[in-house]
């Protein structure tokens, strides 16, 4: 079986694709990697509480690292910071790397490339499919998941802190992926057939931000051109105390 290590990003597509990679007998799943902006101590782009992150690996009951972002990193900083995170990794026998993109043929080449320096193969679970079967699937496996943050300009403030299911599905606008592939809106997935226990959490206050676009002029979740500001509704998930 190839060892591999999966880039866990806490939302839906992470968590479907590690469900099949789970169960692809050709590879074993041993370590769980998780970008955190160490700063604000919350998940990078998903705008996630550590401590919620915490909640959902324990459930997950795998090995697990987290790579400790400085609040806005340089393309140069994220790039060292992987490295010697996977370096590691690599040392330890790692042979894989799987990701749950599904169809950004840009940024599935430049993980790729990046990789192969390190002697690394990446994994697509997802890759090509249809995303709508994809969110329908996730669904009828029992999978929940909750929308933590939305592109301003594309979503109704009133999808932040909305459930995935069927009508959530309905009620997109015709120009936003189903699965939010183009980083139209990030996820946490608290639920389904890979966690031993639901993760318990209640919902805080919704927060607008905005931020400057990378110096590349892409964004780093769709790895598209986009406006100098981009304006983000997030909504905060707060752990319970019996948690």
């Amino acid at each position: 079986m190839k060892k591999a290590y999966f880039n866990w990003s806490t939302g839906k597509d992470s968590a479907l694709a590690l469900h099949y990679l789970m169960q692809d007998k050709d590879y074993s799943v041993e370590h769980l990697l998780t970008s955190v902006n160490a700063q604000h101590n919350r998940v990078s782009m998903h705008g996630l509480r550590r401590e919620l992150l915490e909640l959902q690996l324990n459930e997950l009951g795998l090995p697990h690292s987290t790579i400790e972002l400085p609040e806005q990193p340089s393309m140069q900083e994220y790039e060292s910071l992987m490295e010697k995170e996977v370096s590691g990794l690599q040392q330890r026998g790692f042979t894989h790397a799987a990701f749950g993109d599904i169809f950004l043929e840009d940024l599935r080449k430049y993980r790729e490339q990046k990789l192969a320096v390190l002697q690394i193969k990446s994994v697509f679970p997802l890759w090509k499919r249809d995303t709508k079967e994809l969110l329908t699937e996730f669904i009828d496996l029992g999978f929940k998941s909750i929308l933590v943050c939305i592109k301003a300009d594309l979503l109704d403030p009133a999808f932040a802190g909305r459930i995935i299911d069927a009508d959530f599905i309905k009620d997109l606008p015709s120009n936003v992926d189903v699965c939010g592939e183009n980083g139209e809106f990030h996820t946490f997935c608290f639920d389904g057939p890979i966690f031993k226990n639901p993760v318990s959490f209640e919902i805080g206050e919704k927060v607008y931000r905005e931020y400057q676009s990378p110096k590349t002029d892409t964004d780093s979740c769709s790895t598209q051109p986009v406006k100098s500001n981009s304006g983000f509704w997030f909504c905060d998930l707060l752990p319970l105390a019996n948690s």
